[in-house]
């Protein structure tokens, strides 16, 4: 690791003012001004820090989404003390704050900056800024608006192509007219302009696909309910529900509930979303909801080899690398799919 020359002799002139002075065996998470929420990552048995490669991770709200979830766990089963790391980690659904973490990360020394940015724009400055450090940064779960420079690795869906398969999923249903109530995340985030790019584009090529209202609901089911009984209260005619993700799919299907609107195989409104929570594809395989897009949160894995091979002194062997994913038909799902791709 960095520094290790500097960091051996300063401990060789401190010992004696720790030993006077005390010490509390670890380090503290690193904190912001109202910014985002900081925690260290808790582990049983304790370390000698210098053994330790440590790394910042910046990440989404866990609370987010299932997908969410399933990440921030597999992140934190990884980034251990048993497996030679002393992670601390920060949340935030706002760019502005997770920049700010990453630049008291910077300022806290870390070896690694491991970021899942809000917004794909506005991080040249502070990557910037961990490169002169000699920080090494790897994306994971979304890309950014960078020089590739900035970063050593990406380890990110194709959201691009979720928003691709999925649209062609829809045009692929055949129907006379599409009227579509879309339901945005948060905005400016890469798995939003992926999957709203490719619909965008739909529309404006066909004549007979039409945006009956386009929202965002930040990846909440409840705003997404909210969205939805707006329509239904206005009389606005609608057949399918595009919902860039599971939590928005549930909160739109509880206002169709709520009005009696059939919703799945072969009724009245085509209901799609993403992320592929196993309670998601178990609606699937009820046929009550039609599609849903895989996004795979399991990239753990794949930063600690690319940490392993920078720290053997050798580059990452690509760049990026992609998740493979893929996307389910409520017709054809099978009970294995669920237990297999569900999370």
């Amino acid at each position: 690791m960095k520094k290790k020359l500097l960091t051996m002799l300063m401990a060789a002139t401190m010992t004696m003012g720790l030993v006077a002075c005390g010490s509390n065996g670890g380090e503290a998470a690193p904190t912001t001004d109202g910014g985002a929420d900081t925690e260290t990552a808790e582990t049983t048995e304790a370390a000698p820090s210098g053994d330790l490669i440590k790394v910042g991770i910046i990440n989404n709200d866990p609370n987010e989404s299932g997908y969410r979830t399933a990440n921030d766990a597999d992140l934190k089963a990884m980034f251990t003390k048993e497996n030679g790391y002393d992670a601390s980690f920060a949340y935030s659904l706002k760019n502005d704050e997770q920049i700010q973490a990453a630049q008291q990360f910077i300022q806290d020394d870390v070896d690694y900056l491991l970021l899942s940015a809000a917004d794909t724009a506005g991080w040249d400055s502070v990557l910037q800024d961990a490169k002169d450090a000699g920080i090494h940064v790897i994306l994971f779960d979304r890309t950014i608006d960078a020089d590739e420079s900035l970063y050593d690795a990406s380890i990110v869906s194709d959201m691009d192509k979720e928003g691709k398969t999925a649209v062609d999923w829809l045009a692929g249903q055949g129907l006379d007219s599409y009227k579509v109530i879309h339901i945005q995340g948060v905005m400016g985030s890469a798995a939003q302009q992926g999957r709203s790019g490719a619909l965008d584009e739909k529309v404006a090529a066909e004549s007979n696909w039409e945006i009956v209202t386009q929202q965002t609901a930040e990846w909440n089911a409840e705003k997404a309910q909210q969205i939805v009984q707006s329509q239904i209260d206005a009389g606005k005619e609608f057949n399918v529900i595009y919902a860039e993700n599971d939590d928005m799919a549930k909160g739109a299907v509880a206002a169709l509930d709520a009005a009696g609107i059939s919703h799945g195989v072969g009724k009245d409104v085509i209901v799609m979303g993403f992320d592929c929570n196993k309670w998601a594809l178990e609606e699937l395989l009820a046929q009550n909801w039609n599609y849903d897009g895989q996004c795979n949160p399991f990239q753990a894995s794949y930063i600690d080899e690319i940490i392993k091979t920078i720290e053997s002194g050798s580059a990452p062997a690509e760049k990026v690398v992609i998740m493979d994913e893929k996307g389910f038909d409520a017709t054809t799902i099978t009970q294995e799919d669920v237990d297999k791709y569900g999370i």
